[in-house]
């Protein structure tokens, strides 16, 4: 196995750009819609989001550029996978707390759960690649 990894994690990595980009761009530029499509109340600070949102687009590029070698750039997917593993941890403390209604969890299964297998297997992939060093 090359760098680029099995044939579909280059897809995958670039439908994780691709959505992040998406998402990233939806929340920097209109804010307030995700709240308004979701029936929940608009936050004061919205800037708050908006900077969720440049933090997402920021993964989406990274993505993108992992897409290429994944097995070469696996720190990108490493940080990618713990931050789609700790935001559902975060969300839940949140909605157990109250700061958030329950209901706002949907978002959890596109923006964390679906990357979870995919990322775990190229971060399997990429470790089973290093040990066996250079080829």
């Amino acid at each position: 196995m090359t760098e680029s990894g099995p044939s579909w994690a280059k897809p995958v990595l670039l439908a994780a750009a691709l959505y992040n980009l998406a998402f990233g761009a939806f929340a920097v530029l209109w804010p307030r819609g995700w709240f308004e499509l979701s029936g929940m109340p608009v936050p004061e600070q919205l800037y708050l989001w908006q900077c969720v949102g440049m933090i997402v687009g920021v993964y989406g590029i990274g993505y993108a550029c992992a897409a290429w070698r994944p097995l070469r750039h696996w720190p990108i997917v490493l940080a990618g996978l713990l931050g789609k593993v700790f935001g559902p941890i975060g969300f839940v403390q949140a909605a157990m707390d109250g700061a958030v209604p329950w209901r706002a969890g949907w978002m959890i299964v596109s923006n964390d759960l679906i990357w979870w297998l995919p990322f775990a297997l190229l971060l399997r992939g990429a470790w089973r690649h290093h040990q066996r060093g250079p080829q």
